[in-house]
């Protein structure tokens, strides 16, 4: 399967749900059939879970391709493909048959950050915790929740024994709270769990690089990895729509005082050149490090701790870099990016609230120049 190929195919249906995306808050069914349609919702899998196994690359440019079309569909992607990638692969065989056995749809969602705590018990675990940001929830029959394990009473604080349960969405309660700026078709849900029992073998190490299934270096990079390329994609996809439409849109407008189109004026000119150079360099700098990396992953190396940091601060920058890109479209479209149901205007809001995230915020710089030089040996964080 040709991940690119497949976003462009759903191109026109994303742009067109994008608006009842945001009106429900989550991602429209017709948004979502689209996904599956496509192959795309498996896309990220082992075979063995009807997945194509892709290289970083096509990967990379798959999300891409679905954040130009609509920054919500496109988190979404980011979200749904990594949690059910990471079950698909680590699970153990009794837990991937309970999940992935049936033929039906399923695809996961949640926060991996370990919020709860498991009560160990005879099987496995008596798990509560309330996570937020479970993008995609909404249309996920598997949700995923990262947590602590607890042995006599005590949480056991070694982030070797961190773990992430597969749960089914019938034991999870949402309790929403995904009224925001930007992103708004996400349902990027709060949820919580109570006492909810999950056998041992509906669990895996949160930061496992140890797959048992898929043959692609991808599984042997861990979720750490495929989370930062997911944002990496995200705001690469998001700034290049904007690059596009501002340029359109230049053809036409012409600015209140003007004689002129936008497209004429010189410093118009310049700033596009600039702002696309810059893109160009971050799209760069990401294919470069993650395909890299996974060159020395498939020949045999260990992902060592200052590779693992020079893909984070690949992602980071790419982030920061269409931020920059983002806000200078947006000035440049003048009063066209402030009106609601411009795409300009949606993608300028979708920008803001995804750059917030703490995977790509600035504590990612330090712990990788920390590192790099030697100060740490490894952190947690990268």
């Amino acid at each position: 399967m040709n991940g690119p190929e497949a976003a462009r195919s759903i191109r026109e249906v994303l742009e067109e749900q994008a608006e009842p995306s945001e009106q429900a808050r989550t991602l429209s069914q017709p948004a979502v059939d689209a996904l599956w349609d496509s192959g795309l919702m498996t896309y990220l899998n082992p075979t063995a879970a009807g997945g194509s196994e892709p290289c970083f690359r096509e990967l990379i440019e798959t999300w891409i391709e679905l954040a130009s079309a609509d920054g919500s569909a496109g988190w979404t992607g980011i979200a749904n493909l990594p949690t059910a990638m990471a079950a698909a692969a680590y699970l153990p065989d009794e837990g991937f048959e309970e999940v992935f056995g049936s033929g039906e749809r399923v695809t996961s969602a949640g926060q991996l950050f370990p919020n709860g705590m498991g009560n160990t018990v005879e099987g496995g675990y008596e798990i509560s915790g309330a996570w937020n940001f479970g993008s995609g929830v909404a249309h996920s029959p598997v949700v995923c929740g990262g947590f602590m394990k607890v042995v006599d009473g005590e949480p056991v604080i070694d982030i070797d024994q961190f773990s992430v349960a597969v749960m089914d969405a019938a034991d999870v309660t949402l309790t929403d709270g995904w009224h925001v700026q930007g992103l708004r078709g996400t349902g990027s849900y709060d949820y919580e769990v109570e006492d909810v029992f999950v056998p041992e073998y509906r669990t895996y190490p949160l930061f496992t690089r140890e797959p048992r299934r898929g043959s692609a270096p991808i599984y042997r990079m861990g979720i750490m990895a495929v989370t930062a390329a997911g944002h990496a994609a995200w705001a690469l996809g998001v700034s290049r729509s904007m690059l596009r439409d501002v340029a359109t849109l230049a053809k036409e407008k012409v600015r209140m005082s003007d004689m002129e189109t936008l497209a004429l004026r010189q410093t118009f000119q310049r700033n596009l050149s600039h702002h696309t150079g810059m893109w160009r360099a971050a799209h760069a700098g990401v294919i470069e490090a993650f395909s890299g990396v996974e060159e020395a992953v498939a020949s045999g190396a260990e992902l060592t701790p200052s590779m693992r940091a020079d893909l984070r601060v690949a992602a980071t920058y790419a982030t920061e870099a269409s931020r920059e890109v983002t806000q200078w479209a947006h000035l440049a479209a003048g009063t066209t990016a402030i009106r609601n149901g411009s795409r300009l205007e949606r993608a300028f809001r979708d920008m803001y609230t995804g750059t917030q995230h703490a995977f790509i915020s600035e504590k990612t710089y330090i712990d990788a120049a920390q590192i790099h030089l030697g100060l740490e040996e490894d952190l947690p964080g990268i």
